[in-house]
């Protein structure tokens, strides 16, 4: 079942001349699945897992789409939007991320993205915000994630960025050690 459009007014990727895509994003499963994707769409893809591997792509040949991490192992991609935006200045760029917050959101924007997705996404959801008119407005999304589902992604990345560590975790979340191993061990809610 194809996913509801999220953008009411779409362009064609036949009305671009250029189709050029890069897909900077470390997580490898991820990239390949949706360079696989995107190529099957008609994009003629450029992978690159790192900030400097994205900035020698950008330097030798700017792309005309690309989906850009925020958080890589060499840096941050919004060094790779801001020089893909000096550039190459009609580049329709997709910030991705699997931290959403605002912050982040708004710098992406302000260095040229023209949309911020958070992961995980699908193709269809690539391509409808890559090729979204300039005009339109995003709608709201059928199924957004539940504060419980939010407040849990936030606690986990905060442990992964403590490198898994529960006690300093729980120090800087404020909250007890054992009530953060409690929810440590729980699923994830929906």
């Amino acid at each position: 079942m194809r996913a509801q459009n999220k953008y009411p007014d779409q362009l064609n990727l036949s009305d671009f001349s250029d189709k050029s895509l890069l897909i900077l994003d470390d997580d490898d499963p991820l990239r390949g699945r949706l360079s696989r994707a995107m190529e099957k769409k008609g994009f003629e893809v450029k992978e690159a897992k790192s900030v400097s591997e994205g900035l020698n792509i950008v330097k030798n040949k700017p792309t005309a789409f690309a989906l850009i991490d925020l958080r890589l192992e060499d840096g941050n991609g919004l060094d790779v939007i801001k020089e893909l935006s000096k550039r190459k200045k009609d580049c329709r760029i997709v910030m991705l991320t699997g931290y959403g917050n605002l912050p982040t959101a708004v710098a992406a924007v302000k260095a040229g993205a023209i949309d911020y997705m958070a992961k995980p996404v699908d193709a269809d959801d690539v391509e409808a915000a890559l090729l979204a008119s300039p005009e339109s407005k995003a709608s709201p999304p059928e199924n957004p994630m539940s504060a419980d589902r939010v407040k849990w992604e936030h606690i986990h990345r905060v442990f992964e960025l403590c490198n898994r560590n529960v006690s300093e975790t729980a120090r800087r979340l404020k909250m007890h050690r054992r009530t953060l191993q409690r929810i440590l061990s729980k699923r994830s809610p929906k």
